[in-house]
């Protein structure tokens, strides 16, 4: 590069000969004093070594010749002052380049070195070369480096020594050396052209926008050569930026690759993969141009859990989508993975269903920790904590009533941890593999959000959870063709404690994925939620084993469907554990679930072992609306009594209020008793009656009455005792029998022969 060819910038001053009274005996600034009519000074036409030149006698300690014309001084530009001079009669001064650097409005810019080294002139006659560079890089040979706030130079010479000397100077050159530094066909440029100083205390950051700016300008990259380059504000890249040496920002300041924006690229700038993600991160986030962090298929490797809210620092709200994608997260183990456990007293009251009062020492109780106690429902956890008013806001109400009690608080850590965010919306992870390795937790949502999205994910050995909602951040989330791989493989299933994930919110979506061998799959609050594809097996080696539930549904009116699935050595269990007042009142009870096409399989399970268990936890609740309607029922190494029941440990079903349930079109293997409503029974009355009772019971769902009767219908001829045909048309009574679960056809005479009737469970109205 030489701009004095590329931009035409005048460099060379004029031959003395134009003239001395551009020629200052001072800095070269406007108003010094000239050399023109100097009597110490005077134009020698023709020397024999320099031809046209200036002779000059030393009359100061320092006598100076100074250039008055503005010399520019571009970053990146490197510029060679040179002169040749001989000395001519009297003392024998020394000689150096010197210049004055000059910044905007013409002020002086200071705390710079403006001279080059100084060559002792030693003999009359000898011509001497004195030359110094000068530069905005601190690179080799540069003997004058100045600042990017320096616009121009006056540039000269100096003569040191004792007075009375005289000499003679060749006619000043100065020429652009840059291509000695950047030679024109390398494609980048370096930030220390452009000032930086690498020395990891210098604020390097105008440096590198002003690298930038050239590099843009020239459509090219930017190197950031060895060193440790501290950048102390806000820094945005628009170039390709190639990192050899690295950099270190405050937690609040940013620096934003536009042009490769991925996490090779930032962990070769801050010398580290976690910091450089959290860094990436926080560009992410504060629109760095991308709308997604692509991890380009490293590993990261992580001793602690990440802050992802503390990586941002300046947000804690943020609803513009946003992608992190290809890549893995791999946990090595060390103490900053141990869960935190508190105890600690606190009030609960009905009336102020999700929170805590009166806590002992609640600063000491995380936020998002998982509350445990009597009456305390699966998966609560602490949403918000108020210290000076000594409260705890949960996810969800606890449904053993109001009193006090010492409550466990257990904090688990987390690869990613979002609940820092108050809210955080339409957030997606796209083939993002955490290896937790059975030391740490997968991710924990933000306390409120809606479509956090993981796709194509792999989340594998959760020590506790593998997603964790604190609050509603899981508003509408979506789990698509992932892989959940438990930690606990090879404990019984029983023993197990892990749980996949959890939901507070409606409207998921959890579609294709696997879950492998959790102690719960899914705990699951709301409704509107989509299940479909999914595969979770719970199994274990164990003979005659027992089961846990898979799924489980904690509200009653839940408005979802379960489509498609393969449900594997556990069961789907629908509860009302997250209700203050879990007793049916002005609420909906059990309803809106359709369960549709999915494969139901057990392997050496316990007779009493079912797939579909409704747990009322407060008395008076029935159902009104369940399908399960199409699917494949199948035990292996043995049969089960049937395939749904009521757990009454708690409460029972009020069977006389059931509605709209369809149990229809089911395929049982390996099942004892068939559930079916409406069943279609056919009865035999082989001596002749006026009442013939047809039982029901063993079909019906969850063992309800038997309170509607859809059809009668004759099969061959209905017949009084002697063989005589009968006409007349029975009458039902309904919900017979000491259980409820008969009907009775009621003759007119006495009657027999053979019926064929449907006979349902509920009222479908």
């Amino acid at each position: 590069m030489n701009k004095a060819i590329t931009d035409g910038l005048m460099l060379m001053p004029p031959a003395f000969a134009e003239g001395l009274d551009v020629w200052s005996s001072g800095d070269g600034t406007p108003g010094s004093a000239t050399y023109a009519g100097a009597a110490n000074a005077a134009l020698v036409p023709a020397d024999q070594d320099f031809g046209g030149c200036l002779e000059m006698m030393k009359t100061q300690s320092v006598q100076k010749l100074r250039y008055m014309g503005e010399t520019s001084i571009l970053p990146g530009c490197y510029l060679r002052v040179s002169a040749k001079v001989k000395a001519m009669s009297g003392n024998l001064p020394s000689v150096r380049i010197a210049g004055w650097a000059g910044g905007a409005g013409g002020q002086h810019v200071s705390g710079l070195l403006e001279v080059g080294p100084s060559v002792a002139l030693t003999s009359y006659g000898e011509v001497v070369t004195v030359t110094a560079i000068v530069g905005t890089g601190a690179r080799g040979g540069v003997d004058m480096v100045w600042t990017s706030d320096v616009l121009y130079g006056h540039f000269g010479l100096d003569l040191m020594g004792a007075d009375g000397g005289t000499v003679r100077i060749e006619d000043i050159v100065i020429e652009d050396v840059t291509s000695a530094y950047l030679r024109d066909l390398m494609d980048w440029v370096d930030v220390r052209d452009y000032g930086a100083k690498g020395d990891g205390v210098t604020d390097d950051s105008a440096a590198f926008e002003a690298a930038d700016a050239a590099a843009v300008a020239s459509s090219r990259s930017v190197l950031v050569s060895k060193g440790v380059y501290f950048l102390g504000n806000n820094v945005s890249m628009e170039a390709e930026t190639r990192f050899e040496g690295t950099v270190t920002m405050p937690v609040d300041k940013r620096l934003s690759l536009t042009r490769n924006f991925d996490l090779p690229t930032y962990a070769a700038a801050f010398g580290d993969e976690v910091q450089g993600f959290k860094k990436a991160f926080q560009s992410l986030l504060n629109y760095s141009d991308h709308d997604a962090l692509d991890l380009k298929g490293r590993r990261i490797e992580l001793s602690e859990p990440i802050d992802m809210q503390a990586a941002v620092a300046n947000k804690d709200v943020f609803q513009i989508r946003r992608v992190i994608r290809d890549g893995a997260f791999h946990v090595i183990d060390g103490p900053a993975w141990t869960p935190d456990v508190v105890t600690s007293q606190a009030s609960y009251n009905t009336s102020n269903q999700t929170t805590l009062t009166g806590v002992v020492n609640v600063a000491n109780v995380p936020v998002g920790s998982l509350v445990q106690g009597n009456g305390v429902g699966r998966e609560i956890y602490v949403k918000e904590r108020n210290v000076s008013a000594g409260t705890l806001t949960l996810s969800q109400p606890l449904y053993g009533g109001s009193g006090t009690q010492v409550f466990t608080f257990t904090r688990f850590k987390y690869v990613l941890d979002f609940s820092g965010f108050q809210e955080l919306d339409r957030f997606n992870l796209d083939d993002v593999e955490i290896q937790c390795n059975g030391y740490a937790s997968g991710i924990m949502l933000a306390r409120q959000g809606d479509m956090f999205q993981l796709r194509d994910c792999y989340i594998i050995k959760p020590r506790d959870r593998g997603v964790t909602s604190i609050g509603r951040g899981c508003q509408d989330l979506h789990i698509d063709r992932c892989q959940f791989i438990s930690s606990e493989m090879g404990l019984r299933a029983q023993d197990r404690s892990s749980i996949a994930f959890n939901i507070n919110a409606n409207d998921a979506k959890i579609r294709d994925n696997r879950f492998m061998r959790f102690g719960t799959t899914g705990i699951v609050n709301g409704n509107g939620h989509v299940f479909v594809g999914n595969h979770w097996f719970q199994g274990d080696e164990e003979v005659d084993g027992l089961r846990v539930a898979g799924l489980v549904l904690t509200e009653t009116n839940v408005k979802t469907t379960i489509t498609g699935n393969y449900i594997d050595n556990s069961f789907i269990e629908w509860t009302n554990e997250y209700e203050a007042d879990p007793a049916l009142g002005s609420q909906y009870s059990f309803g809106g679930l359709t369960l549709t096409g999915n494969i139901f399989t057990a392997s050496d399970v316990a007779p009493w072992f079912s797939w579909i268990v409704v747990k009322p936890y407060g008395q008076g609740h029935f159902i009104h609306g369940l399908y399960v309607t199409g699917n494949v029922f199948k035990s292996l190494q043995g049969s089960i009594d049937r395939v749904e029941k009521v757990d009454t440990s708690v409460a029972g079903l009020d069977f006389s209020r059931m509605k709209n349930i369809h149990f229809e079109g089911n395929s049982f293997n390996g099942v004892s008793q068939s559930t079916e409503s409406p069943v279609y029974l056919e009865h035999v009355q082989e001596t002749a009656a006026t009442t013939w009772t047809i039982g029901a019971g063993p079909y019906l769902p969850f063992g309800g009455w038997a309170r509607n009767v859809e059809s009668i219908v004759a099969e061959g001829m209905i017949t009084g005792p002697s063989n005589e045909r009968r006409s007349d048309m029975p009458y039902v009574t309904v919900e017979q029998g000491a259980a409820k679960q008969d009907v009775k056809l009621n003759w007119a005479n006495s009657s027999k022969g053979k019926v064929k009737v449907r006979v349902r469970v509920d009222n479908p109205n």
